[in-house]
């Protein structure tokens, strides 16, 4: 799908640069954001980002004023006053809100600004909170709030449709509002009339639903303020003296980073957003706008440093002060990231808020429309995008957002998470899962409640790895554009989804796979034997392993292989994807003297680890990736030694609940108990990785042959060798890749069972001579470009030791040995 700058800038170039700017977008760019170098950055909705020249101007402001607490008199404190009343009016001048009408409280968040208007709302048993499916999670934790004072919940969908769609034709609105079922928790939870502490004749309810949905981007009406208003009892049904107590809150988290609602049109009660969502910095700071009548209504029962007038210590004596920002900020304010908003309104200003509208609108309309185009060999769909249907859709429309899952040819689905690491080895920045919006998530990618219980119930949960269940997407992926954007953002997206997800004529991996198989089949015999070259030992996890010449087998795999870890002060596992240097760590055991060595460059002695299990040893259970192990754990002398050579608080543990034990038999020699399942220490899949070294030849020569063209950001060309993959066998073939097609071989007496590729990750970019991860993204880019299947990009494969005696036979088992130079004899299936 070949397509030009010119031709996108016929279609929008209207909206698209700020060609009345001071800067267009080209020049703000390069001057800037020029950490964005080689980067696609699109997760605005997650987090816009700061401009260099905006944190400039706010460390100047800073270096050159002195702002204090602004609970005092002095000029310090003055000044900072000064600052954050200036802060609060363009707040209100950004939502088009009168100072007469409105007040700006500041929050720690968006967040913090909804769970204020939750505690205070003056629930009652006769109040409903309703509110739209898609919402942020932070909005429906409001429905705690109203439920636990015995209100009613309701959730309900919006819908806009054509006038002649209306079934009651005296409606005026355009808007049609379903309800899903009452949600009550408990019937006589306070009296019929309490609300919040206090007793009145009135009842209110409140309405929260989204400027613009954080999952699908769908911009909500504004008019739904009217509507809620004035009909939100006859939506309910109640008695109409009841329907002027309507509230309605806006969540403008996403919706104010490009186009915040306008206040004076659309007088709602409540606003609430967050200032990195719009400019980038500062993060932890929000801000609640309030109308003076809804302020009113809200009751504050925990006051703070700066919230009353006068209290006294011992007798219940409070006074309140009578502002209503005093009363619902809490201590003191984070006046320094006050100060700093106004740099941050300082670019949108420049570029104006409607110029930043159509800007973003013009790439996401561009890709959304690329994306719908985008078909696979067999004319099916690639992308699924989520929303509303466009033939539905009147007054509202899209936000500078697309969620969307992608689909092979054959109708399967990608998951998000390979479509993420993908992304990442691509330089380019998304987000995938549900964005914290449970109701937009299950509405959109079709998944019943039975579904959503049942996924959790299998273990998915936010932010894991389970993308597909019963062949369902769990989550999908977001791309957002911000003022920043550009146009080569957008065509490096396109190109990355035609690249990497786009059938082509034959699957690489596949139809290599299937050659190789029917090689393996047809050939076996004719080909040069395969050999074990190499041997190497890796006792404790990510650290460095040993090279051997021959090594004892156990039902764990290699004798010692991953028996040891360490671990972080809370418990983390520590490896060398959080702790690159760990792979300067040197390793050997002796069998002999029945000891493990241990050198570091940053201590002068060598730790010596006694091999026996000793039963006087301290023992505990611990989590590893979600199986519980026994292990035992080591003094603080043990711990201190590598505490020094990692630079960082640890302790060392090793793996004791394996079933195998080691005894003496009748004759004096030492043998091996049968049990009938293998067991793992602490490798992540499989006993042992093995690796031929001519699929290494291969993966090197693509590395060359990809040099120049720019598939990762690679400047240099890369080399690889076998310790990028922490194999412990490494072999010899006649063709690449011809492992793959095993499925069990022989080494000498040992017999193996192959579990499949390797799934490899980022690891294999960190470089094990020096300990530091190449930015360059390889190999793993090239990987992914010809070695991925069902979302894992494979090098190698697993594999488990089977002992050759039969289940319940009461027998000593020889202990077996591997070495080099030996045959390698491979099945398949």
């Amino acid at each position: 799908m070949a397509r030009t700058k010119e031709e996108f800038l016929k279609q929008f170039g209207e909206g698209y640069g700020y060609p009345d700017a001071p800067r267009n977008i080209d020049a703000m760019r390069a001057l800037d954001f020029k950490r964005l170098e080689g980067l696609v950055y699109l997760d605005h909705a997650g987090a816009t980002l700061y401009s260099e020249a905006q944190m400039g101007d706010v460390a100047k402001e800073l270096a050159n004023s002195v702002y204090g607490n602004p609970h005092s008199q002095s000029d310090s404190s003055m000044a900072t006053s000064d600052v954050v009343a200036a802060a609060r009016l363009q707040v209100l001048n950004y939502l088009n809100a009168s100072p007469r009408n409105y007040k700006c409280i500041f929050t720690s968040g968006a967040t913090a600004a909804l769970k204020l208007v939750g505690e205070c709302f003056p629930w009652s048993r006769e109040s409903c909170y309703m509110y739209t499916m898609e919402n942020h999670n932070s909005v429906l934790g409001i429905r705690e709030y109203a439920l636990n004072k015995g209100a009613t919940a309701l959730a309900v969908d919006i819908e806009e449709v054509e006038p002649h769609d209306l079934r009651d034709e005296t409606h005026e609105s355009s808007i049609r509002i379903l309800k899903h079922a009452v949600q009550r928790r408990v019937e006589d939870l306070v009296p019929q009339n309490l609300q919040n502490g206090k007793l009145s004749g009135n009842v209110y309810n409140l309405f929260a639903f989204p400027s613009e949905c954080n999952f699908s981007g769908q911009k909500f009406p504004l008019d739904l303020v009217k509507v809620i208003k004035e009909d939100g009892g006859k939506i309910l049904g109640v008695p109409s003296h009841q329907r002027n107590c309507w509230m309605v809150l806006i969540d403008a988290a996403k919706g104010c980073s490009t186009e915040p609602p306008d206040l004076a049109r659309y007088p709602a009660d409540f606003v609430v957003f967050s200032f990195y969502k719009i400019f980038g910095y500062p993060t932890g700071l929000g801000a609640l706008v309030v109308r003076n009548e809804a302020a009113r209504l809200l009751t504050k029962t925990y006051f703070g440093g700066g919230t009353v007038s006068a209290s006294i210590a011992d007798i219940d004596f409070v006074r309140r002060r009578e502002s209503i920002e005093q009363v619902l900020e809490d201590g003191t304010l984070s006046f320094l990231a006050i100060a700093s908003i106004r740099h941050g309104f300082k670019i949108v200003d420049s570029l104006t808020k409607s110029a930043i509208v159509r800007h973003t609108k013009s790439l996401a309309a561009y890709a959304r429309n690329m994306m719908v185009g985008l078909k696979h060999g067999n004319g099916s769909n690639v992308c699924t995008i989520y929303g509303r249907e466009t033939s539905k859709v009147l007054s509202s429309t899209y936000g500078p957002t697309i969620s969307f899952n992608l689909k092979r040819e054959d109708g399967s689905w990608f998951g998000y998470r390979e479509v993420e690491k993908l992304a990442s080895l691509s330089g380019i920045h998304l987000r995938t899962g549900c964005f914290c919006n449970p109701g937009a998530c299950g509405k959109y990618l079709g998944l019943s409640h039975s579904d959503l219980i049942s996924n959790f119930e299998a273990g998915h949960v936010c932010w894991d790895d389970n993308d597909i269940l019963n062949g369902k997407p769990t989550g999908a992926v977001r791309i957002s554009f911000g003022y920043m954007s550009t146009y080569e953002d957008a065509e490096k997206f396109l190109n990355f989804l035609e690249t990497s997800f786009v059938s082509k004529p034959k699957d690489g991996y596949q139809s290599s796979l299937k050659a190789l198989h029917s090689l393996s089949i047809a050939n076996q015999q004719e080909v040069r034997p395969v050999q074990l070259k190499s041997i190497t030992v890796y006792p404790v996890k990510s650290l460095q392993g040993f090279s051997v010449h021959s090594w004892p087998l156990s039902n764990i795999g290699l004798k010692y292989d991953r028996e040891w870890l360490l671990r972080g002060l809370s418990g983390e596992i520590l490896t060398q994807k959080k702790v690159p240097e760990m792979c300067s760590i040197r390793t050997f055991i002796d069998l002999e003297l029945q000891a493990m060595y241990i050198e570091s460059p940053h201590c002068k002695e060598k730790l010596l680890i006694s091999l026996p299990k000793h039963s006087r040893s301290l023992n505990e259970e611990m989590d590893v990736y979600g199986q519980r192990y026994e292990v035992q754990t080591y003094d603080d002398e043990v711990n201190m030694w590598f505490t020094k050579a990692l630079g960082r608080p640890c302790t060392f543990v090793r793996c004791s609940n394996s079933k195998n034990r080691s005894f003496m038999n009748k004759i004096g020699r030492e043998g091996l108990c049968r049990y009938t399942s293998s067991k793992l220490n602490f490798s992540n899949e499989g006993q042992l990785l093995l690796i031929s070294e001519e699929s290494l030849f291969d993966l090197n020569s693509r590395l060359n042959a990809n040099f120049g063209k720019d598939i990762s950001g690679s400047r240099q060309p890369v080399h690889v060798d076998a310790a990028r993959f922490r194999p412990n066998l490494v072999i010899s073939c006649s063709e690449p890749y011809v492992e793959d097609s095993w499925s069990s071989l022989q080494i000498g007496k040992a017999h193996f069972s192959s579990l499949g590729g390797c799934n490899r990750c980022e690891m294999i970019n960190i470089d094990q001579q020096f300990g530091r991860v190449r930015k360059t993204k390889e190999p793993l880019a090239t990987l992914a470009s010809y070695r991925r299947k069902q979302g894992k990009i494979l090098f190698g494969i697993l594999l488990r030791y089977e002992d050759s005696v039969k289940e319940g036979e009461d027998e000593i088992v020889e202990e077996k040995w591997l070495q080099v130079g030996q045959g390698v004899y491979p099945s398949v299936d």
